[in-house]
């Protein structure tokens, strides 16, 4: 299995191996590099709205009132959503910053648009 198609695991999760990758699948217009702090903090994030999603999971399986339910999934959409901006704050302080140093800023514009029109749906 190549190292880009292994499984995530509990050692994939090492942060050392994820601080480079691109924003296209195999064509960096520039390298996508961010902290160890931010990458981690992430991480982190991810990792608690997946334990709530579990919560969520065994709520519904226990068939416990739908209104309890509703607020549990609306807290995990709130935390997405809290995810979504710590991502988009990084990427338009560190990676279009790079894009303008670099003279490539309306490449990741187009890009930024793009997701941003994906994400808002």
């Amino acid at each position: 299995m190549a190292t880009s198609e292994r499984p995530l695991s509990r050692d994939s999760d090492r942060l050392e191996d994820e601080l480079p990758h691109s924003h296209e699948h195999g064509t960096p217009h520039h390298p996508h590099i961010h902290s160890e702090e931010s990458l981690k903090r992430v991480v982190n994030r991810l990792s608690r709205i997946e334990g709530h999603i579990r919560g969520i999971k065994t709520m519904v399986q226990e068939s416990r009132p739908c209104p309890d339910v509703l607020v549990q999934v609306a807290a995990v959409r709130g935390a997405l959503d809290r995810v979504a901006r710590i991502i988009l704050d990084e990427h338009l302080t560190e990676c279009i910053g790079r894009a303008a140093r670099e003279g490539n800023i309306e490449i990741e514009i187009e890009e930024l648009k793009a997701a941003l029109d994906r994400f808002l749906l």
